[in-house]
């Protein structure tokens, strides 16, 4: 069953980001006030943006995915920016930039002893 992972814009210019089989049935739900809470206190609504999956359970995977980004990262998928989208996927925190060193062992080698050459 074909599913749709969607993003709305609400009219307070918050975002929505749902999910369903029934693209066309869903907006007008909403349209309607019979959406979820978030949109039904913000109308009217505009479909920005939507994905179409060969299953639902993928597109409420993506959904679920997308709802945790940031306004900027969801815009940079609106516009289909993907350059600015991977640029605002990197980690920013300070772990990301510094150089992970390996402790040292120094004199740590394959014991001879521990070597196999039957094979």
């Amino acid at each position: 069953m074909t599913g749709y992972m969607y993003i709305l814009e609400c009219s307070d210019g918050s975002y929505y980001t749902g999910s369903t089989k029934y693209l066309e049935k869903r907006i007008a739900q909403h349209q309607n006030g019979e959406g979820a809470n978030h949109t039904k206190k913000r109308l009217p609504i505009i479909l920005l943006y939507y994905e179409k999956y060969d299953r639902i359970d993928t597109a409420f995977y993506r959904e679920k995915q997308v709802q945790g980004w940031s306004r900027a990262k969801k815009e940079a998928l609106i516009r289909g920016d993907l350059e600015e989208l991977h640029d605002l996927s990197e980690c920013k925190n300070n772990t990301h930039y510094s150089v992970f060193r390996a402790p040292d062992f120094g004199f740590a080698q394959p014991s001879k002893d521990n070597e196999n050459t039957d094979h």
